[in-house]
């Protein structure tokens, strides 16, 4: 295998893959565009989905990158040798182009040739089959096309080898996925890459997406095939190099340098520390990357400014466990800035904001933690003469309400001289999670990335607003902070520093139903990004698209978009605004319907 850094892999990456006529493009933003499905961009293929069902991508039909994702749902399992809240994707794609033997043959050609995984070691797993599709013998026989023999191929269940849809409906179908053994003994003797005993790790995954669920779970085929492939950068850094963790590699190497030369402790030589090491070099990296943004995420106690502030203060708390000032933050994120600087120059671009943040983060953490002391001391005077256990859910409603961290409670107990309900705790926090999670699955139900008719009516209003609002407020240097539509309306974040009034947001509807009645056609032009802007298009100008970006004109609106959208405002019924309010500092919310 070669020893790679990580600005080698992206390299050697995406000039394989160039020389297989695909398009290079930029990463996108960690905040989706218009998908409610998620908070955040946790795979490579959710900037592409307009394009995966079937939209024309500006650069071609065959495209490969590296796309930033951050994923929160192990949040708690971050310390551990391999999970990262922030991570870069591999990714390369055919939109409706090549299908499953050129896909097999060059992820073989890639892995085994040019990264030199050992060929006896390989083994790859594709979908068995079931009542919904049949068997991917395709896929196996053109494995052993590549000479992989049959005890190295695997037939898996959907839980293992199948992705999608990203909603509720869409795009999806069986995947294969690439693995290397890693010499541990079989855990039984139908042992195979889907245990979770650790003999096998998996470096790449191939999906086909060849169906589209409906509403009522059926699977149709897919007039447009497409190919999606994922690598994880990490993950394939930390196996090529023969580390035993991520934070081995030169993404954190010198992060976790900095933490042992400020706490004057040792990664490694003791469990407690070493997780510490860890959790601050991880959340502190992926906060780096949300506070420096193209989208600018904020702390804040909602969506994606909560995760946020959930991770700044998670790292702020383990730098007491390392016996180190806080601050070491900001200078983490320096050299983070410095690591990625260019790969990812918007990084760069946002330095000081992410210092500002970081900094002002730090000034209300401390004072949420005076307020639950305060707080805490309170409890403590109505405690029952004689108790010696503090309560669990008074020691979560302590973390619920000030942010006031457990371990924190557990320090100041003991100090007391109290023992805590640590399972009267972890009771109410496990069903305050699952609270958490169906409110969740309620809110994120539906969306853009089903490319269903009501949203991409709705994704026009969106356009026309964000114009309509640059009018009314004389644009003041309005741009887009976030936006998310489900087929029954939608919500948009922008940069203002008041409250709208009634007459302007009167006003904002106005501008909106005037261009409805219009009955403006609504017009898709490809052009470059120089062009777009000499024409006044409005749009993060990211490098997503590559050199050519499709912009869209309705009626007063002309934006860099990715589509879908109406073909005629007159669809669009009547806009009304149900809802303006406070999303985070500085940014203001609007939330929308149209009326039939």
């Amino acid at each position: 295998m070669k020893k790679l850094t990580s600005e080698e892999l992206r390299k050697i990456y995406l000039d394989f893959y160039k020389s297989k006529n695909h398009a290079v493009i930029g990463a996108a933003s960690l905040i989706p565009e218009n998908d409610p499905t998620v908070l955040f961009t946790t795979a490579g293929m959710h900037p592409l989905v307009p394009y995966l069902l079937g939209e024309k991508h500006p650069a071609g039909n065959r495209l490969t990158d590296v796309q930033i994702c951050v994923r929160t749902g192990d949040i708690d399992e971050v310390g551990d040798a391999s999970h990262c809240t922030f991570f870069e994707m591999l990714g390369r794609w055919s939109l409706g182009d090549y299908f499953k033997k050129d896909t097999i043959a060059w992820s073989y050609d890639f892995l085994l040739n040019y990264l030199e995984f050992d060929k006896d070691k390989f083994a790859v797993t594709v979908f068995a089959g079931d009542d919904d599709c049949p068997r991917d013998d395709e896929s196996a026989s053109y494995w052993k096309e590549q000479g992989i023999s049959e005890d190295k191929i695997f037939f898996c269940n959907k839980k293992h080898n199948w992705w999608g849809p990203a909603g509720i409906t869409g795009p999806c179908g069986p995947d294969t996925e690439m693995f290397i053994d890693t010499g541990k003994p079989k855990c039984s003797d139908d042992c195979s890459p889907a245990c979770d005993c650790g003999k096998y790790l998996e470096i790449g995954n191939d999906v086909f997406m060849q169906y589209f669920k409906e509403t009522d779970g059926t699977l149709s085929p897919l007039k447009q095939k497409n190919v999606d492939e994922g690598m994880g950068l990490e993950r394939m850094l930390c196996i090529l190099n023969g580390y035993k963790s991520v934070y081995e590699t030169d993404l954190f190497s010198f992060a976790i340098e900095k933490l042992e030369e400020l706490s004057g402790k040792k990664y490694g030589e003791d469990e407690d520390m070493t997780v510490a090491m860890r959790i601050i070099a991880d959340h502190t990296r992926t906060a780096t990357f949300l506070l420096g943004d193209i989208k600018a995420v904020s702390p804040s106690n909602v969506d994606q400014g909560y995760v946020l502030r959930r991770l700044i203060r998670r790292a702020m708390r383990y730098c007491r466990t390392l016996g180190i000032d806080d601050t070491a933050l900001v200078e983490l994120a320096k050299l983070y800035v410095k690591k990625y600087e260019n790969a990812y120059p918007h990084i760069k671009d946002n330095e000081e904001r992410i210092v500002s943040e970081l900094e002002q983060e730090r000034d209300k953490f401390a004072k949420t933690i005076e307020q639950g002391l305060k707080e805490f001391d309170k409890i403590l005077a109505h405690l029952p003469e004689g108790m010696t256990v503090f309560p669990g859910k008074t020691a979560f409603r302590l973390y619920d309400t000030f942010g006031f961290p457990i371990e924190m409670t557990e320090e100041i107990v003991k100090e007391k001289g109290y023992s805590l309900d640590r399972e009267g705790y972890d009771k109410a926090f496990q069903a305050h999670q699952e609270l958490s999670k169906a409110g969740a699955e309620q809110k994120f139900k539906g969306g853009l990335a089903d490319g269903g008719e009501l949203t991409a009516r709705l994704h026009s209003a969106t356009h026309l607003m964000n114009a309509a609002l640059k009018i009314v407020l004389n644009d003041n240097g309005i741009q887009q902070r976030g936006s998310n539509i489900t087929a029954e309306r939608l919500r948009f974040d922008f940069n203002f520093p008041r409250p709208l009034t009634e007459e302007e947001i009167k006003k904002v509807e106005d501008i909106v139903n005037e261009e409805i009645k219009k009955g403006s056609e609504v017009k898709l032009e490809e052009m470059s990004v120089a062009q777009a802007k000499e024409q006044g298009a409005v749009g993060v100008f990211d490098n997503k698209y590559g050199d050519v970006v499709k912009v869209y004109t309705i009626g007063i609106s002309k934006e860099i978009c990715g589509g879908p959208h109406c073909k005629n405002t007159s669809e669009l019924g009547t806009f009304k605004i149900i809802k303006e309010q406070s999303s985070s500092a500085g940014v203001r919310r609007i939330k929308a319907v149209l009326e039939y």
